[in-house]
């Protein structure tokens, strides 16, 4: 396990159920953070897209928006640079988010005494109904799924919430049905459930995080003011923060070059003529590696298909696109296990494969 963890002191169920004061406040961060993010940005932006129907579009590589423009006739480097750059602006409120909203989970988690059930498809459900709201992409919600693991949850609450935010918010999922005929839209519902409900409650008890554990605990009295409750959720958020942002910054760099560079790297003509299973898998590696924004999976794969593209290539884009990325595989891998991160990425990949083959018989 590559958590770093303590053990609660032995009163510590008791200081935690009687600890009321610190949850209220930790609820209401939690609450606050998440009603600015929601009402300021990210809901206004998933529903203009909405609303956008078949004229929505994308303007840059794996961004909707370009803040720099990139040319074919510019060198590697600085094409790699600027969509590193156009990448890192069009994610900052998303990351933001995902780096608050992360600690002021762990600082509320921790005040609970119970954070998984006995039950692995019951844990995956959780985790999926705790990420559905979210609304962030597979890059920004990965520093939250660092808080919920380091709390304790169990790893398949944890992927589940992973998978569910970019994938089964209720606006990104009326856009798919909205765009796409009704047998390619379940079959990207039928990946995403089987990662939730079948995938994530597999790999779960082989890299579960003790139960009663927290990465950033703090001493726990029976009772306190007011004044000592926030005093000290201060101190739990703080260190909360600091254990999610030392990993999740440099690593969010990291995937910005790497997303940029596989993308600039990717020939232009690459899927031209007839669907090929070697093509087919090579979408499916690059689609689970990019680290793309919320809805971007649903739009790029839209696209594809007005302009005529196979529709393997289609379902392989839609299912493979927007669930993991390079930098979901980097926090899961630093976090839990890089043997998890490896299998999650191979069954995002071979999912993909899958639906693309169904596609090609559908008529």
């Amino acid at each position: 396990m590559s958590a770093a963890t303590a053990i609660f002191p032995a009163d510590a169920r008791t200081a935690v159920s009687a600890n009321w004061r610190r949850r209220l406040i930790a609820i209401a961060l939690m609450l606050g953070i998440a009603a600015f993010f929601w009402i300021d940005s990210r809901y206004p932006a998933l529903l203009r897209k909405y609303h956008s129907g078949t004229h929505v579009k994308a303007s840059a590589a794996i961004t909707f928006d370009a803040l720099y423009p990139v040319d074919k006739s510019m060198s590697l480097a600085q094409r790699v640079g600027r969509t590193s750059l156009n990448w890192l602006a069009a994610n900052k409120i998303g990351m933001t988010f995902g780096f608050f909203f992360g600690a002021a989970a762990l600082t509320f988690l921790s005040t609970l005494r119970y954070r998984r059930t006995r039950f692995p498809q019951l844990n995956a459900l959780i985790g999926a109904v705790a990420g559905m709201p979210l609304g962030v992409c597979a890059n920004c919600v990965a520093p939250i799924g660092r808080g919920f693991y380091a709390s304790g949850m169990a790893t398949e609450s944890v992927l589940a919430s992973m998978f569910s935010s970019p994938t089964l918010n209720v606006i990104v999922l009326a856009m798919t049905f909205a765009l796409f005929p009704l047998p390619i839209a379940l079959l990207k519902l039928a990946t995403v459930l089987l990662m939730i409900f079948v995938f994530a409650p597999l790999v779960g008890a082989r890299y579960s995080a003790p139960e009663n554990t927290i990465a950033c605990p703090i001493n726990l009295p029976i009772s306190e003011s007011w004044a000592q409750a926030l005093a000290s959720s201060a101190k739990s958020y703080t260190q909360s923060f600091w254990y999610i942002a030392r990993v999740g910054l440099p690593l969010m760099l990291l995937a910005a070059v790497l997303g940029a560079l596989a993308i600039e790297i990717v020939p232009q003509q690459s899927l031209a003529g007839p669907a090929t299973v070697p093509r087919i898998i090579a979408v499916c590696l690059v689609g689970a590696f990019l680290p793309v924004p919320m809805a971007f999976d649903v739009v790029i794969a839209y696209i594809a298909m007005t302009r005529g593209l196979p529709l393997p290539y289609v379902v392989a884009i839609l299912c493979t696109l927007g669930i993991y990325s390079v930098y979901s595989f980097s926090i899961i891998g630093k976090t839990i296990s890089w043997k998890l991160a490896s299998a999650t990425y191979a069954a995002v990949a071979t999912l993909g494969l899958a639906a693309a083959t169904v596609a090609h018989f559908l008529p």
